[in-house]
């Protein structure tokens, strides 16, 4: 199937139903969906912590988890539905969760107590743990052994 500028198209080439195939293996295993659904509600808590767990007066801090959360829930929302187009950046949910620890020290005001520590070092990482379990699905979704396997020529 030719384009009109005479380009092969894509859509149908071996190597990229394939590569499609096995995001798709990777996005339904249990261990996966479950890390997405942690993560979605990781991400939630982190949205609400500063009301949850009582440090609303920080502002700096409150915003910061607000927005993280928001985005972190996101993020992990939209590897349940798309995961084949939306792996690449599973590496910024564990960033995320990296930043989620770090930035009780980090954002302005003397924000490091006790509670916003513990909340946000917990939740970071819950967020890395689960970050890097969607991380992980990608090398595990079929390349390692299996794509070997079928480029040796071994049965599968």
């Amino acid at each position: 199937m030719t384009t009109p500028t005479g380009q092969t198209n894509i859509e149908h080439h071996p190597d990229l139903i394939e590569l499609r195939a096995r995001y798709e293996r990777g996005a339904t295993r249990a261990s996966v969906q479950g890390a997405e659904a942690l993560g979605i509600l990781t991400g939630l808590y982190l949205a609400a912590s500063p009301w949850i767990a009582g440090f609303n007066g920080f502002s700096t801090l409150a915003v910061n988890n607000l927005i993280t959360g928001i985005g972190y829930a996101l993020l992990m929302a939209g590897f349940g539905s798309a995961y084949e187009r939306t792996h690449g950046m599973a590496w910024a949910a564990t960033l995320i969760g990296v930043w989620t620890c770090v930035s009780p020290w980090a954002v302005a005001g003397n924000v490091h107590t006790t509670r916003t520590i513990w909340s946000n070092c917990v939740t970071g990482g819950v967020a890395i743990l689960l970050g890097l379990m969607v991380v992980g699905a990608a090398g595990r979704g079929g390349m390692g052994r299996g794509r070997s396997r079928a480029v040796r020529g071994m049965p599968q």
